[in-house]
């Protein structure tokens, strides 16, 4: 009766654990430091990619006045940068597989 009641936090973190348990998942291995390494090389590839994109993106506004093109490259840009977040996350899940 001495324990201090659990915050909601540590309720769900115990559920899931459990359900964990149940399912069979796995749980994740700590990262090695080449690991570590190689995820934060992929986030900075993506984060110069996303740069990149966006100075293009903003060049070619300030040169299209045609809103009708002008929403096309809006679109697409989106588009870009969904693909650009998309791709990295993939690599970093690939790397904490042990594929990367």
């Amino acid at each position: 009766m001495g324990d201090k009641p659990k915050s909601a936090f540590d309720l769900a973190m115990e559920r899931l654990n459990a359900e964990d348990k149940e399912a069979g998942t796995k749980k994740a291995a700590p990262l090695s430091a080449k690991q570590k390494e190689a995820i934060a090389e992929a986030r900075r590839v993506a984060s110069s990619r996303l740069a990149e994109r966006e100075i293009l993106f903003r060049d070619s506004m300030k040169r299209t006045p045609d809103s009708e093109m002008r929403a096309k490259a809006e679109a697409e840009y989106l588009v870009d940068r969904q693909r650009i977040n998309d791709d990295c996350e993939k690599a970093i899940e690939g790397i904490r597989r042990g594929k990367g």
